[in-house]
């Protein structure tokens, strides 16, 4: 094959019938148009997570995500450590931690990952090797993975010598109890 038939290949987009809701539309439209096997174990578990949703309620679930964030944000402050982004134009999901200057990213998140099973991004583009990237998403989000996940960074930033300043888990703790 010619280069340039593969380089012309990958400007056409990937079609995928994953969770393909308009082929599914079609199929039971009017038009009837090919019924293709669904990937029927996805559709179970999307069904089960929209049923969790509901059941926690979107308003429950979007404050836990802002409250579990509000007490990471503390905590990692606390510890001397800041946010990349600015408070205001923050995402209770996405936090994005600043590695402090002398911080080996790689040694951090392996530790983090080896010694106590936590699994955090590292900076993409740009970023690569300035921020972390710490997930509160669904299930995750809450206090008790909030508070390990602090007490896990303290104890690899201090295994790397990093000066970290006490109290990140009374200030994670404080604002839980102002709730």
């Amino acid at each position: 094959m010619r280069r340039l038939d593969v380089l012309e290949r990958r400007k056409t987009p990937v079609v995928s019938w994953y969770l393909d809701m308009s082929m599914v539309r079609d199929y039971w439209g009017d038009e009837r148009k090919y019924h293709h096997t669904a990937p029927i174990n996805m559709i179970y578990g999307f069904h089960e997570a929209l049923r969790i949703i509901a059941e926690e309620s979107l308003e429950r679930r979007f404050e836990r995500h802002r409250l579990n964030h509000r007490a990471l944000v503390a905590g990692i402050e606390i510890m001397g450590l800041s946010m990349l982004v600015p408070e205001s134009e923050r995402l209770p999901m996405l936090n994005a931690v600043c590695i402090p200057d002398g911080v080996d990213d790689i040694k951090i998140r392996k530790a983090l990952l080896n010694d106590f099973g936590i699994e955090i991004g590292g900076g993409l583009g740009e970023f690569a090797g300035r921020i972390w990237r710490v997930g509160l998403m669904g299930h995750t989000s809450h206090p008790r993975n909030v508070l390990l996940f602090l007490s896990a960074l303290e104890t690899a930033l201090k295994t790397e010598k990093f000066k970290v300043q006490p109290g990140a888990l009374d200030a994670a703790a404080a604002v839980y109890q102002e709730k």
